[in-house]
């Protein structure tokens, strides 16, 4: 596979996780994404739209406040919002109005903070 026309270009996202089991059922259950396993601390995801993985985290490893916040589309909010807290996620930020759309921040309870939105 050929990366030309990708220079300078996102083409993979690294997240922490202080529980990689956790973290695929959650993304799995949620969001319906693909899992390949590079050993007990690593993770892969495909089907996300971006290739990604999420990396073992220490449980008390400090996230930084300024991280990037990543934000995936949904074409219902609400029930992505539902899905999140079934699988054990927290919404930290609730529904907002902004140009373009709603959007919401959760917590996958394992360490990082995204973001939904939708028209």
């Amino acid at each position: 596979m050929s990366n030309r026309g990708q220079h300078h270009k996102i083409n993979y996202i690294e997240l922490a996780s202080t529980d990689i089991e956790r973290t695929k059922q959650f993304y799995s259950a949620v969001f319906g994404w693909s899992f390949q396993d590079y050993g007990p601390d690593y993770v892969a995801f495909s089907s996300a739209g971006i290739g990604g993985g999420f990396r073992k985290a220490a449980t008390d490893e400090k996230l930084v406040a300024s991280a990037p916040l990543i934000v995936l589309y949904s074409a219902d909010l609400s029930a992505t919002e539902a899905a999140i807290v079934a699988a054990g996620g927290a919404i930290v930020v609730p529904p907002f109005k902004f140009p373009g759309g709603r959007r919401f921040h959760f917590s996958d309870d394992v360490g990082n903070v995204l973001a939904v939105w939708s028209e």
